[in-house]
């Protein structure tokens, strides 16, 4: 009895996310799966090219390697915005506030409890991005000195 020759099949694998969340993007998870999946219904009689493997294995050790550095320069980020926001204290700042008309008055304080750090200015949390300058304070004018009233 002859043996009918294998036929090329597509396979279509089926990669659910778990419960509650949706994948938006392909991470190492779903493209080791896919490779898991590859090796497991290829054609026994051509088998994949290793070339091929090794080139899969190194495109997903690079896309883990910049998800990585996607991740590191989101933190940099944002400990560069808390930075900013820290050197504002003390100084005088300008803003846009909500009705347009540009305001300043001395930065007193500054929260980190969002995502964008906002700085106290005038007993009002003024978010970083509306910044728009920033000066050194101006001293408060000093009244007559006493040595300068007994010589004249």
């Amino acid at each position: 009895m002859p043996i009918d020759p294998v036929a090329s099949a597509t396979f279509a694998p089926t990669v659910t996310p778990p419960a509650g969340s949706q994948k938006q993007a392909m991470d190492s998870e779903v493209f080791m799966s896919l490779l898991v999946s590859q090796l497991r219904n290829q054609d026994p009689s051509a088998p994949m090219d290793t070339n091929q493997m090794i080139g899969q294995t190194t495109q997903l050790a690079m896309m883990e390697k910049i998800t990585q550095m996607t991740g590191l320069s989101e933190e940099n980020f944002h400990l560069q915005m808390r930075s900013s926001a820290a050197a504002l204290i003390g100084n005088e700042v300008s803003y846009e506030g909500a009705d347009g008309v540009v305001a300043q008055g001395l930065a007193t304080a500054v929260s980190y409890s969002g995502p964008v750090p906002t700085v106290t200015i005038g007993g009002k949390s003024i978010p970083l991005d509306l910044v728009s300058g920033v000066g050194t304070p101006t001293p408060p004018a000093s009244p007559a000195s006493p040595t300068a009233a007994r010589t004249s």
